[in-house]
């Protein structure tokens, strides 16, 4: 089966310094290299230290900014060929949720106003029956109709965030890129939204992109994970699979991070040693090598490519079959039963006052890395 979105070898360099006659002489290296595929009505998350690039990848395959090299295909097709009225017509299949709901919103339009211009201007409803598809679209996103009146101050920031879920979903797209949508969010919100999406996803057959620093969001609701350092991809693999047992150094002493509600857990905490590199000078060789507490000499001069085994797991390490079996860098759950009975309980009884009943309200672990 094709794939939804392919992107291949993908790179993107910032120009961070120029000489006096206007020459570039010094390249951020965002992106350099990055490869992946997302299904449709599947979740890829892209993982990874602030800075490793995560959010420039989600804005090249929306081409918001254009890439230096590589290629993007969607349902086939090659994104980087389309001209005006193709990206136009691309803009219906893929949305973005951004990371501030505030930011993103224009405060001086009316929640009816900001979901009726994308109808608007992809000419989807006419302007006859635009009110009753704004209506429908709080409604799905857990809003009263009533709310469409209002300006975006006037809203709580989960509140705000669903009015920009409501945005993405107006054009009815394929493809939402979700750039940390609940990051700003407090943790109890944080979860209300993460179901929220999900719930959509399996109603309407949504793909997503969801880009996070939070390990614990991304296992709850990714079915494929892709971990970036520096400006490239070091692991992939099922979410599952990623969780339960981690194969790239870097990819264990992420994991390691997320917080247990667990007292008396035994856990291994993995903390590296030094800075992260910066992506004006990345290492030679494999950019992890600085702060690996498994290099060897090979590791300093040659870049490992992303090779994946029998079941799909992609690795970029030169040593994956000779390092030790992860230590329980994360429990196989990392909810006790008894907190697992607690959301349980609260998702089947509590409900957000003004919302359709898809909320979860139970609080989830936070990794901020």
């Amino acid at each position: 089966m094709t794939a939804l979105l392919e992107v291949e070898n993908l790179v993107k360099h910032f120009v961070a310094g120029r000489s006096v006659l206007g020459r570039p002489t010094a390249f951020i290296k965002a992106v350099d290299g990055v490869s992946f595929s997302v299904d449709a009505g599947k979740t890829l998350a892209l993982v990874g230290e602030s800075g490793c690039g995560k959010s420039t990848v989600s804005r090249l395959v929306l081409r918001l900014i254009e890439p230096d090299a590589g290629r993007i295909r969607f349902e086939g097709r090659d994104l980087l060929a389309f001209d005006a009225s193709e990206l136009r017509a691309f803009r219906r299949d893929a949305q973005i949720i951004f990371q501030d709901p505030y930011a993103s919103l224009n405060p001086r339009m009316t929640v009816g106003q900001i979901l009726t211009e994308p109808l608007a201007l992809h000419d989807l409803v006419p302007p006859s029956g635009r009110r009753d598809r704004v209506e429908e679209l709080l409604r799905l996103v857990g809003l009263e109709p009533r709310f469409a009146r209002r300006y975006p101050h006037e809203f709580s920031g989960g509140q705000r965030q669903r009015i920009a879920i409501a945005r993405a979903l107006a054009v009815e797209p394929k493809l939402i890129i979700c750039d940390e949508p609940v990051s700003a969010l407090d943790v109890s919100i944080r979860s209300q939204i993460l179901n929220l999406l999900r719930d959509l996803q399996d109603r309407l057959g949504l793909a997503y992109i969801f880009v996070s620093h939070d390990l614990a969001v991304v296992k709850h609701i990714a079915d494929r994970v892709a971990v970036m350092n520096l400006g490239g991809i070091v692991e992939t693999a099922e979410a599952e699979a990623l969780f339960a047992s981690p194969r790239h150094p870097y990819s264990r002493a992420l994991l390691s991070a997320i917080p247990v509600p667990k007292p008396r857990a035994k856990r291994s905490r993995i903390v590296l040693q030094g800075e992260m590199p910066s992506a004006l000078n990345p290492p030679s060789g494999c950019r992890f090598h600085t702060r690996c507490p498994y290099v060897i000499e090979r590791c300093r001069v040659e870049p490992p490519p992303l090779l994946a085994d029998a079941a799909g797991h992609l690795t970029a390490c030169h040593r994956t079959a000779e390092l030790p079996p992860p230590d329980a860098v994360i429990p196989a759950d990392s909810l006790s039963p008894a907190l697992e009975r607690l959301v349980a309980a609260f998702s089947a009884a509590a409900e957000v006052p003004g919302s359709s009943g898809v909320d979860i309200v139970a609080p989830m672990p936070s990794a901020g890395l």
